[in-house]
């Protein structure tokens, strides 16, 4: 791929196990999964933001709610993750995919730029704000190169690790070349993802304080800053482990 294309591929499915439907809950007046979008599509290092939901029939409002969107959508694998994402980037000839899920609708597009612009910078296969967590949970953004991806969808043969796409990148700095993006100041405590009736309770008080989908996670900082009794409603969520065996030589 010699044309340099820069896509955000968002993972979305109706399916979850703890908040069934999350991504068509509503948000002060639009869905998450339209809040994400929106946010990317601000992002100016992305040419563009694809949806990658599952073959499923749940998931055919997903597909619709892309039509309502105006974004293109790729439909593959529930569980195989990485094929789907894979495909997905091959589909719409990404030379550099942004990995970003679902349900993270406070994701932030200078966040975004800042990985993709230290990814290429760094000349590496792999950059993320996640290697080394500073940023609040909900801003998570990993950068792949195609390559790196098409050789971790041939080479990856654990279930549990292709469910959740990138384990087999991150934890192999043998095999790729690894960057990490660090803020200055840990805000790793904070939790800004949505997997729980709490956590869309957290976020729904940002959106409806804030009244627009245009401020900065600084912005939200500022605010819980005022009001830290809103981080309360769901610190006690736990975050899933991601299962992980090593892939077969």
């Amino acid at each position: 791929m010699s044309e340099s294309r820069v896509i955000a591929i968002v993972q979305a499915r109706m399916g979850s196990s703890r908040l069934p439907g999350k991504i068509l809950c509503d948000i002060d007046g639009e869905t998450m999964l339209g809040r994400i979008v929106r946010r990317l599509q601000r992002a100016r290092s992305l040419d563009a933001v694809v949806i990658a939901t599952t073959c499923v029939p749940g998931d055919d409002a997903t597909e619709g709610e892309c039509t309502r969107l105006g974004v293109p959508s790729f439909r593959g694998s529930e569980h195989d993750v990485l094929d789907r994402f894979f495909r997905a980037s091959a589909e719409h000839r990404a030379s550099v995919a942004v990995r970003v899920t679902a349900d993270c609708p406070l994701v932030d597009p200078q966040v975004v730029d800042w990985v993709v612009n230290e990814f290429s910078a760094a000349d590496v296969d792999y950059a993320s704000n996640v290697l080394q967590r500073t940023f609040p949970r909900g801003l998570d953004v990993e950068v792949i190169s195609y390559s790196a991806l098409e050789r971790a969808w041939r080479e990856d043969d654990d279930p549990s690790s292709r469910e959740h796409v990138t384990p087999c990148i991150y934890r192999h700095p043998d095999r790729f070349r690894l960057h990490g993006v660090v803020n200055a100041e840990d805000h790793s405590g904070y939790r800004w993802t949505v997997d729980t009736p709490e956590d869309l309770a957290f976020v729904r008080k940002i959106y409806t304080h804030l009244g627009h989908d245009e401020f900065s996670w600084q912005d939200v900082l500022a605010l819980l800053r005022q009001r830290p009794e809103w981080a309360e409603i769901n610190r006690h969520v736990q975050q899933k482990v991601v299962a992980y065996r090593e892939p077969s030589p």
